[in-house]
Order: structure tokens, then C-alpha cells, then sequence
């Protein structure tokens, strides 16, 4: 909520799966509530204009639009309303492009539950202390300002800028969500499963995670075969 007030979500997503599951999402985030669901140009302008909804949930890809586009041309008319990319786009220019617009989040798909609750729960949090400021000050000062747009500082390893060939920092944050999300050690295979990767490539990202003690691994023996690796995040 923002103050008293549920936070109105659209999503505008052209796979309904998708869509569905976002859905399905926000149900379980206490102070949110979607008011629709748009595939298309024309349904999101329709929405947009007609919902005026306080958060959108936006894919770039489209195929009668470019999500970025849409966003561009909401802007211009003034639209108020905060917006979270959740996209397969990975493309760096794309999140340039949506930083410069202003979007409060960038999500790569596919999306686990708790990266996106994060991102809701971040975005209510803003919005109520912007509110509050609004209400209790004509003018703020530098210091209040800063503590505005201070970001969660875990959600990138701090040695990002330090980071080998090879080791992506948003792929590498996805796949400790996916460690995260997990009651017990898991596999490679089941890492590669779960992001739609190679088996090699979230064996390469867990072996990263391992050798800076993000992480611990061990052997997991089953009734048949070779004993087989398994991850968890350290306790």
C-alpha cells in the first residue's frame, strides 16, 4: 500500500502464462493488486489511459511494440506511474535505454518469486517515504534525499566490478536466487533447469560462487552411479 491506499498494478505481458503467473505473484503481496492484464499496443494505451494504474509490470518484447517505446510515449503524456521491467532482454543497450527512462527495476526472466517480491516491496517502500516527505516537508534536504534513493546494497556482489570473464553479475545474482529459493543442496542441472541455461554454464557460475565462500558444495550419493555435486547457500 501507499499510505492506506492498495498499489494498482497492470500488466502488460503477451504470453498470458506469463501474465498469469505474475498475477499470481502479486496475490501474495500484501498491498497490491492488478487491475489488468494488456498483450497488445492498443490494450496497454487503453489500460494506461483508462486504469491509471500506479505501477506497470513491462516486457520490452512485443510483437506489435517495443515495450521501451510504450514507455517513451507514456512519459510524454505525463503519465505518473512507476514502472518494472520484467523482460528477457538482456541486451545491454535495452537497460540502458530503460535506466535513462526512469524504471524503477530491470527483472530478467524467468522471474523467481522472491527477486520480484523484492522489487514490489522496494518500490511501496519509495513511494511511502516520498509520500511522507511530501506531506511533512515544503523542501528536503541532501541527506534526506540520499537515504530516497539508496538502493539495497546486497543485491549486487560487491566485488561486481571484479568479476571474471566469463561470470555475468545479473546471471550471478539470478542464480543465488534460485540457491535461495531452495530447502536443500541442488544440482547444476537442476540451477540450469530452473534459469534455461546450459548445465555448464550454472556449473561455471556455481563453482564462482563457491570459490568466494558465497556458497558451499558437497557430494549428494544416490542408490546407482558416480556421487553427484550439490549447493547450498551457506547457513
Amino acid at each position: 500500500m501507499i499510505g492506506n491506499r492498495t498499489i494498482e498494478v497492470l500488466i502488460i505481458e503477451d504470453d498470458l502464462r506469463v501474465a498469469e503467473i505474475q498475477k499470481r505473484f502479486i496475490e501474495q503481496i500484501e498491498g497490491f493488486q492488478t487491475v489488468g492484464i494488456a498483450a497488445s499496443y492498443l490494450e496497454a494505451k487503453s489500460y494506461i489511459d483508462i486504469l491509471q494504474p500506479d505501477l506497470l509490470l513491462l516486457d520490452v518484447h512485443f510483437p506489435d511494440m517495443d515495450g521501451l517505446a510504450l514507455l517513451k510515449e507514456a512519459k510524454q503524456q505525463r503519465k505518473q506511474m512507476g514502472v518494472i521491467m520484467i523482460t528477457a532482454a538482456k541486451e545491454i543497450d535495452k537497460v540502458q535505454e530503460a535506466i535513462s527512462i526512469g524504471v524503477f527495476d530491470y527483472i530478467i526472466k524467468p522471474v523467481v518469486f522472491e527477486r520480484f517480491k523484492q522489487a514490489l516491496i522496494q518500490y511501496r517502500d519509495f513511494q511511502c517515504k516520498l509520500e511522507t516527505l511530501g506531506m511533512d516537508y515544503p523542501h528536503i534536504t541532501q541527506e534526506q534525499i540520499d537515504q530516497l534513493l539508496q538502493k539495497e546494497k546486497n543485491r549486487l556482489p560487491k566485488d561486481k566490478s571484479q568479476l571474471p570473464k566469463g561470470i555475468d553479475p545479473l546471471t550471478l545474482i539470478k542464480v543465488l536466487e534460485v540457491l535461495k529459493t531452495a530447502s536443500v543442496g541442488v544440482t547444476a542441472e537442476f540451477v540450469a533447469q530452473e534459469m534455461g541455461v546450459s548445465r555448464t554454464t550454472a556449473r561455471r557460475y556455481l563453482e564462482h560462487l563457491v570459490s568466494g565462500e558465497k556458497i558451499e558444495a558437497d557430494l549428494a550419493y544416490g542408490t546407482v552411479g558416480r556421487p553427484e555435486r550439490v549447493y547450498l547457500v551457506k547457513k
